[in-house]
């Protein structure tokens, strides 16, 4: 196969798309750079499909090989691992918006493994990879036909930018990925510091413009390399079984959707599939197969059907009503703040810990290595929907939702100078019924608010929804489960009551245009208002004071110099503070030191020791002296620990004094002033300049 080539220019860099040369067994790969940034994506698919299953096997994977950055892996075994928290959520944006586009009825196992092999720390690889998978797909014999491309937008000084760096990122208001086809936007993922909804909507209309260019450059290597694409049976029901079935169960299917308890309307569904299986399945697998696909196709349509000529929702909401809230906050006893969030049939215990700085998590990326001070953990027990499975590590779902909601927060938790703690949130899903990591977002905020965390605003999230028939559209606020299920679209939005903070959309169907988009998020910002107020009703503001179990932070910052006289040599100071006290202390060379104790009395103590230790001298200040030395000339007196000054003999008393032994001797202690610190940092004291009246307010103090 001859080595083929198209490039292009985006946001000032060279793309090149390149297949031909690498991976030639794969039944599509492409090797794609970005400036220094390359990766390479392949697709396989199988050649069968395999009997009795009715839905895509598509596995995406997403690596990133260490040496793509110069480095080596850390650990014993000195190789990549199991995937990191970006490698799972990548994973995540590649699946998200190339699965819909597959053929109904391509049942075949499919592969598609992503893997950054160049970076140049400067250019994110995840949103590569996604173009580049889709770039595999289209140029092998897998029937996938429709080229998805996909970009970045930031905001920095009012300015939208397209795939801007990391320098920038730090600096943008907006991080915004969004993939989408030639005529709509199939996904969008975004974190924002409150951005408003027109904002929003600029970004995504002028990355879905950019998004053309690549979808032509796709195609223009298609047009070189590309490989004719395999047939795809045609899944033809038995006209007869549809009608025999629909005339059996559909009634009963109807009533049964109507019912608004998950549980008993799940149950009643699965009880009615099994008894059609049972009197028309005759114990063909064929056959049971096609029942099966039929009564789900008849259970969506009914779904579907009732919400868009009667505007009634499975649970017998209309399309904008929100379930029943109920928010409770304190719920645990021992915590550092604690939140129970209940929205319908969905439920959010979220936890808040206080940690010092020896709690931050410490990511070593290809990117570099950084610190994490603020954390969100999602977990999804299996009996929060009522089934019984063992337990595992968390998957994809609980990392994506966690990040999701990680983001949410993050633009309203305090700076690090502004309250000194590590901060972890973890959200326990207790009962899901749809929109769990919105539930995991106003649960964090209660529970931040309940620790006493003084974050910038109360944040919330709503689960938006969308059935399409057609040209007929209806927008369904706070969807359900089985909406998610059976609907074409799941849009997640946070934000505080002036903007956005947080967008996450998948599209199941062949996009959405951009009026759609508006109305949905104009329909979100209600119902996100909606719930900010009665999360207010709960707890208003951020309390006071932290739980008595809290630890108490205090920080101080002395001049760099003197850090190692708090460390002391080999460590003798800091361990006999830490001994003394009991407390846990950080030390940075800036000279910032963090203080934490649960004993607010001990933190004092220590912060007390060190502010005598990197205390300065002050001239006309009286201090209580020993004398450490005696010489001809006078006394060498310790005023402040390692801190010392002259008492010339002059400065000894108020009379004439023929010798300095005649008035002291080493050890001896006593109130002296600071006449002088000169350019040398050298200390002249005096013992006559003290008055009576400042000998008795000082033994009084």
């Amino acid at each position: 196969m001859m080595i083929q080539k198209v490039e292009m220019e985006m946001a000032g860099k060279r793309l090149t798309l390149e297949t031909g040369r690498v991976a030639r067994q794969a039944d599509g790969a492409v090797l794609a750079r970005y400036a220094d940034t390359v990766v390479l994506a392949t697709a396989v698919g199988a050649k069968v499909a395999k009997p009795d299953i009715d839905f895509l096997p598509l596995t995406v994977d997403y690596q990133e090989k260490a040496y793509a950055a110069g480095k080596i892996p850390g650990g014993f075994f000195k190789r990549e691992g199991r995937p990191g928290e970006k490698e799972v959520l990548t994973c995540r944006l590649i699946d998200r918006p190339l699965r819909p586009l597959f053929p109904k009825g391509y049942f075949n196992e499919t592969q598609v493994i992503a893997s950054v092999l160049s970076s140049d720390s400067s250019n994110s690889s995840d949103i590569l990879a996604i173009t580049t998978a889709s770039c595999a797909l289209f140029l092998s014999d897998i029937p996938f036909d429709n080229p998805v491309g996909a970009v970045r937008v930031g905001r920095v000084d009012g300015k939208l930018i397209i795939n801007p760096d990391l320098s920038e990122l730090e600096k943008s208001e907006l991080n915004l990925v969004i993939a989408g086809t030639r005529d709509a936007v199939m996904m969008v993922e975004a974190g924002a510091t409150g951005v408003l909804e027109e904002v929003m909507l600029e970004a995504i209309a002028l990355g879905h413009q950019e998004i053309q260019k690549l979808i032509q450059l796709q195609v223009q290597l298609r047009e070189l390399a590309g490989k004719p694409k395999r047939e795809v049976p045609v899944l033809e029901m038995d006209s007869a079984m549809v009608e025999e079935i629909s005339n059996v169960c559909l009634s009963k299917i109807q009533e049964a959707v109507l019912v608004s308890n998950k549980s008993e309307r799940q149950e009643r569904l699965d009880s009615l599939r099994a008894e059609v299986v049972e009197k028309q399945g005759n114990e063909d697998a064929k056959k049971i197969q096609q029942i099966k696909i039929i009564f789900k196709n008849l259970e969506k349509e009914e779904v579907r059907q009732m919400i868009i000529e009667k505007g009634i929702r499975a649970d017998g909401r209309g399309p904008s009503e929100i379930r029943p809230i109920t928010c409770e906050v304190g719920v645990l006893p021992r915590t550092h703040g604690s939140a129970l969030f209940t929205r319908g049939d969905t439920q959010s215990l979220a936890v808040v810990t206080l940690g010092t700085s020896d709690d931050e998590q410490r990511i070593d990326a290809l990117e570099g290595e950084s610190k994490k001070t603020f954390m969100l953990h999602y977990n999804f027990p299996p009996f929060s929907v009522g089934e019984a499975r063992p337990m595992r590590g968390p998957g994809r779902r609980e990392i994506g939702h966690g990040v999701l909601a990680e983001r949410a927060l993050k633009c309203v938790v305090p700076s690090k100078e502004e309250f000194p703690y590590t901060l972890r949130i973890v959200s326990d899903i207790l009962e899901s019924n749809g929109s769990s990591s919105m539930a995991t977002v106003c649960g964090g905020t209660l529970a931040l608010m309940d620790a006493g965390v003084p974050i910038k605003s109360a944040v919330a999230g709503i689960a938006m929804g969308l059935i399409k028939k057609g040209e007929q559209t209806v927008i369904l606020s706070d969807i359900l489960g089985l909406e998610d299920h059976l609907g074409d679209m799941d849009f997640k939005v946070t934000g505080t009551a002036e903007g956005v903070t947080g967008l996450q959309m998948d599209i199941k169907i062949g996009g959405i245009k951009q009026e759609v988009l508006k109305t949905a998020l104009e329909q979100a910002r209600e119902g996100r208002l909606y719930i900010l107020q009665r999360m207010k009703e709960a707890i208003e503001t951020p309390r006071q004071n932290l739980s008595v179990h809290a630890p108490r932070i205090i920080t101080l910052r002395v001049k760099p110099d003197k850090v190692r006289e708090v460390i002391g040599p080999g460590g003798k100071v800091i361990r006999g503070i830490i001994e003394k006290t009991g407390v846990k202390i950080d030390i940075d060379d800036s000279g910032l030191i963090s203080i934490a104790s649960v004993d607010e009395k001990a933190a004092q103590e220590a912060v007390d020791i060190v502010n005598k230790i990197t205390e300065e001298v002050e001239v006309g200040k009286i201090y209580f002296g020993k004398v450490k030395k005696i010489m001809d000339f006078g006394a060498f007196v310790e005023i402040l620990p390692n801190t010392d000054g002259l008492v010339h003999i002059s400065q000894l008393a108020q009379h004439r004094v023929k010798a300095v032994t005649d008035e002291v001797k080493e050890g001896d202690e006593f109130l002296v002033k600071v006449l002088e610190v000169d350019r040398q940092g050298k200390i002249r004291l005096s013992r006559k300049e003290v008055t009576p009246e400042e000998t008795a307010r000082m033994r009084k103090d």
